[in-house]
């Protein structure tokens, strides 16, 4: 991990049509393996959600922050293919950008795990 304390968190749930959800997963996996190949990459974790079976939800992690992440990675030619696509294969796609402010089971993410009497230890 860099030591830039900048992170962004990518939330991302796709509402896939009817019968689509298989295709659109191979599509995001294969975005996915040349994402993960990029320095600001850290991490990605594709969820089905139990309550909705059409519904695929998308939790990245990148270095940097909401602006340089659409300016930088956005654009990226390799998402030109992937976005092409969606079209045909989704009802919905909402987008959260989040900065993370506590993590708890793993290391991921820049923020602080110290503390004191119950309070953030900087």
């Amino acid at each position: 991990m860099t030591s830039n304390t900048n992170q962004v968190i990518l939330n991302i749930r796709f509402k896939v049509k009817l019968s689509k959800k298989e295709i659109f997963r191979n599509s995001l996996y294969s975005l996915v393996e040349v994402m993960s190949k990029k320095s600001t990459f850290i991490n990605d974790i594709i969820s089905d959600d139990i309550e909705k079976p059409d519904d695929l939800v998308i939790h990245e992690i990148w270095q940097g922050t909401k602006d340089s992440w659409l300016q930088e990675e956005l654009p990226k030619p390799y998402r030109k293919k992937h976005e092409e696509i969606l079209g045909d294969l989704l009802e919905d796609r909402i987008v959260s950008y989040l900065t993370p402010k506590g993590e708890w089971g793993s290391n991921l993410t820049n923020v602080s795990r110290k503390f004191k009497n119950g309070f953030i230890v900087n």
